[in-house]
């Protein structure tokens, strides 16, 4: 996995990952000489099904789908993960690799530590241990429903399930993606996918343009989606809740 420098700009606060703003003082100060600031790329792709993870990641923005490709080259995304987790738990799974890839679906930066360090903060069993444990559970609890879903809801549910978990984590009303992108990310095809979104947009919930999809009615959004959305939230909430503020 080759290291994405990052430019020469006021870093962003480390505390904008939610599971390290969740520290103790002393704990974070042990942790924070061993954090290393990178950029997350738009398309970047951290790492293939079976590569050895090296880093273990913390978003403080942009946002990264682990997505399971098969042998006829079909893909599909099997969760996200934003500011409020990690990417890179095999390293403290035992497994070392991953079945999945992951790559970055909206670009920001992170925060990665090496492999040797993390295993040696759960050495310690502390914070960082329960909090990342944590956040593992409502990862799983995440692609459960996100496999009931593909299996069991509507094209159009599955959109609308997927903008929302994009802009819960991206923070606004925009997203940077193309309808392509869209399809290999729900694994159907680019021409249903304009299909859903050219229904959304005349019923006046999104707008498009050039590689871009404005939400501009959530709540309606909110009320057309399958209970999957609400299901994965509640249970990141109850997991995580957001002691930042």
């Amino acid at each position: 996995m080759s290291k994405k420098r990052t430019p020469s700009v006021q870093p962003p606060d480390p505390k904008l990952n939610r599971i390290l703003a969740s520290l103790p003082a002393k704990d974070f100060e042990r942790l924070q000489p061993e954090l290393e600031l990178v950029q997350l790329p738009l398309s970047w792709t951290m790492c293939e099904s079976g590569d050895h993870v090296n880093y273990l990641h913390f978003p403080t923005s942009g946002i990264v789908s682990l997505i399971y490709s098969l042998e006829d080259g079909s893909t599909s995304e099997t969760a996200l993960v934003g500011n409020e987790g990690l990417i890179g738990i095999s390293i403290f799974m035992g497994g070392e690799s991953m079945p999945n890839s992951t790559e970055v679906q909206s670009a920001g930066y992170a925060y990665r530590i090496s492999r040797k360090v993390m295993k040696n903060e759960f050495r310690l069993g502390g914070q960082l241990q329960h909090v990342v444990l944590l956040f593992t559970q409502a990862l799983f609890a995440q692609t459960s429903q996100i496999a009931v879903c593909n299996q069991h809801h509507s094209l159009d549910q599955k959109m609308c399930r997927w903008m929302l978990m994009m802009l819960d984590r991206s923070h606004g009303d925009e997203l940077m993606v193309t309808q392509e992108m869209i399809g290999n990310l729900l694994g159907v095809r680019r021409e249903s996918v304009t299909q859903v979104l050219g229904q959304l947009q005349k019923d006046q919930l999104i707008e498009r343009g050039r590689g871009r999809i404005t939400v501009i009615n959530r709540r309606k959004i909110e009320d057309r989606v399958c209970e999957c959305y609400s299901v994965v939230r509640e249970e990141y909430e109850r997991l995580l809740p957001d002691k930042r503020h």
